[in-house]
């Protein structure tokens, strides 16, 4: 029994160690998301952090339209960032997962 402990254990350092590699793996991976047409683009990682902002000299002028678009282009960015960041982070947790009957939490 403490053999298969030791190995469950082992399991669970080793999930560790990927998820840890995983997050640091997302920072480097940028996603867009934009509004107006493009006229304003936020690049975010795929943990959610924003990198750049580029907007459109024609906004400048549109105090109201600027900020608009800003939420949707942050909304969009964030979005496509969170659905990259939970397939990642799952497909790390599960492959290092050891394997315990009836614990199927990420079917």
């Amino acid at each position: 029994m403490f053999g298969d402990m030791q190995g469950m254990m082992a399991k669970l350092q080793e999930a560790q160690a990927k998820i840890e590699e995983t997050k640091n793996r997302l920072n480097t991976v940028m996603v867009d998301g934009d509004a107006g047409n493009g006229m304003v683009v936020v690049t975010v990682t795929a943990n959610r952090e924003v990198k750049n902002i580029a907007i459109d000299d024609q906004l400048l002028e549109d105090k109201e339209a600027l900020e608009d678009y800003m939420i949707l282009a942050l909304n969009n960015a964030i979005d496509k960032a969170n659905k990259i960041n939970e397939t990642e982070m799952a497909a790390a947790a599960k492959g290092g997962m050891p394997d315990i009957p009836g614990m199927d939490l990420f079917k």
